[in-house]
């Protein structure tokens, strides 16, 4: 599996387009790590002290991704070094998608990702260079589709991305007018937890979420989102530690002031009466005992020290809600990752966090069902799916994130080009 990986690391993109802004000393890439199947997708973000590398890893994330997702198309990102929390920031994302709108149309279908915003940001920002919907490309790269199935494709995707969350047993609140864009993929990351348990149980041999023990690093929509669902599950949030701070309480937060604190965030950031400093937090919330850990910030966060704390506190399962968040250098599956991986179940992102890219998948197929229950449905179906095949592989508790991976390299590296572990 290693091999393989190296092999899939070391390949070089197809397709890197760079960019300088005019006005401010912001940069971005696009990489297209393949136009498999005639398309390419992955996210828009932003952060300052992004690089080109950092870019090139998550296209070849997102490459895996879709072997669990679909579509069968090629991995790819965007991504912006620039201060997110600068005013400017406005007008670098419009001159920015103003240049890349070509490819938009062509191939290449984007959204959401770290510090920018799927429904406020991009949808209104492709529109006004023209575009339908920011997955376009795809629809006409892999699709190939004609005038009237376009007319369809994009139409259920800018219905159904941009829905308002209705039905009860997915929306925190109907009032507050949450879309499936704002929920979808922390709904996956707890999905991927409960089924999880149903298909491999615990160490003890139980199959339900009840009681255990959660910690959540980043509490922006995927994080919040995630411990909501968790918490209507039945399990306890203990733990919430976040870039301004953090909540630790021993008992675990009930289910209603779990909501609150997602009703409540501040953007991207929890904001409670009950934070205390992160320093604080930080010192304490390895240790403090849970079952399951949430790494829902930003990538490559996650040390081999606060695995390890956790595992000797009872960890059981790391669902992965960020890309890459092992503080590893390699591009997958580095030595941290593998030390995880090989003392708890580890669910990984191509899995946990493959809930919007399955939405946009299942949106651009033919006449579907544009509905919560639909969208959530089939979001739930697929990471059941993938975890059962790694499970029918491999019904270990440990090396679950391997197992995927060699499923995912099955897929994607030419069997010419495979060389023994």
């Amino acid at each position: 599996m290693k091999n393989l990986l190296t092999r899939f690391e070391d390949k070089a993109p197809e397709i890197v387009f760079e960019w300088h802004d005019t006005e401010t000393t912001a940069r971005g890439w696009v990489v297209i790590n393949s136009l498999r199947g005639g398309a390419a997708g992955g996210g828009t973000r932003m952060r300052r002290g992004l690089d080109r590398r950092e870019v090139e890893s998550l296209a070849k994330t997102m490459e895996v991704k879709f072997t669990v997702s679909g579509p069968a198309i090629g991995g790819a990102k965007s991504g912006i070094d620039f201060d997110p929390s600068d005013p400017r920031k406005d007008g670098v994302l419009r001159r920015w998608f103003r240049a890349v709108a070509p490819l938009l149309r062509a191939y290449y279908g984007t959204g959401g990702d770290l510090n920018v915003d799927e429904m406020t940001e991009v949808v209104p920002l492709t529109e006004s260079n023209g575009l339908w919907h920011p997955q376009e490309g795809v629809v006409n790269g892999h699709f190939a589709a004609d005038d009237r199935e376009r007319v369809q494709r994009v139409g259920q995707l800018r219905l159904g991305v941009a829905k308002v969350v209705e039905d009860t047993r997915f929306t925190p609140a109907p009032d507050a007018k949450y879309t499936v864009a704002d929920l979808i993929t922390g709904w996956g990351v707890a999905e991927s937890v409960r089924h999880h348990y149903r298909i491999y149980g615990d160490p003890a041999g139980n199959h339900g979420l009840g009681g255990k023990r959660v910690i959540v690093q980043g509490w922006g929509n995927v994080g919040a989102a995630a411990a909501y669902y968790l918490a209507q599950a039945g399990a306890r949030v203990v733990g919430i530690i976040d870039r301004d701070g953090g909540i630790l309480d021993t008992a675990g937060l009930d289910f209603d002031e779990v909501r609150t604190l997602l009703l409540n965030k501040d953007g991207n950031a929890l904001r409670s009466d009950r934070m205390r400093p992160f320093t604080e937090v930080h010192d304490a919330i390895w240790d403090l005992g849970a079952e399951i850990f949430l790494p829902c910030a930003a990538s490559r966060l996650v040390t081999r020290e606060q695995v390890d704390r956790m595992v000797a506190a009872g960890l059981e399962v790391i669902a992965s809600g960020a890309n890459v968040p092992f503080a590893d250098d390699e591009i997958f599956y580095g030595p941290t990752y593998e030390h995880a991986d090989k003392s708890v179940s580890v669910i990984p992102d191509f899995i946990a966090n493959s809930g919007m890219a399955r939405a946009f998948a299942q949106l651009m197929e033919g006449d579907v069902e544009v509905s919560d229950a639909a969208i959530f449905g089939d979001v739930s179906d697929t990471v059941a799916g993938a975890l059962q095949r790694c499970h029918d592989r491999c019904a270990d508790h440990t090396g679950v994130a391997a197992t995927a991976f060699e499923i995912a390299l099955d897929q994607l590296v030419p069997a010419g080009e495979r060389i023994d572990d």
